[in-house]
C-alpha cells in the first residue's frame, strides 16, 4: 500500500478549505483517508496548522507527500531535509 500525504478537500463552494491527511493512494481526494494531521485555509495568511510530530511519524513509515503538501510542510517550519521529495502522480 503507498502511503500518502495530501490535502483532501473540505467547506463550501468558493470557500475552499483543507485537511491534511494521511491515505491511501488509491482512495479519491476527498474518500477514505488514515489520519488527519492539519488543515488549511488558504484565504488567511496564517492558517496553516500541522502537526508535525505525526508527519515525521508518518514520514518514517514511508509515507510521500505530494507537492502542493510539500510546500506546506515546509512553509509550516519542517525543515527541507525532514521532508522527503514531492510525488508527481
Amino acid at each position: 500500500m503507498a502511503v500518502r500525504i495530501r490535502l483532501r478537500r473540505v467547506g463550501k463552494k468558493k470557500e475552499p478549505h483543507y485537511r491534511i491527511v494521511v491515505a491511501d493512494s488509491r482512495s479519491p481526494r476527498d474518500g477514505k483517508f488514515i489520519e488527519n494531521i492539519g488543515h488549511y485555509d488558504p484565504t488567511k495568511d496564517d492558517a496553516l496548522v500541522i502537526k508535525s510530530e505525526r508527519a515525521k511519524y508518518w514520514f518514517s513509515k514511508g509515507a510521500r507527500p505530494t507537492a502542493t503538501t510539500r510546500d506546506l510542510l515546509v512553509k509550516s517550519g519542517l525543515g527541507d531535509k525532514e521532508v522527503p521529495a514531492a510525488v508527481r502522480d
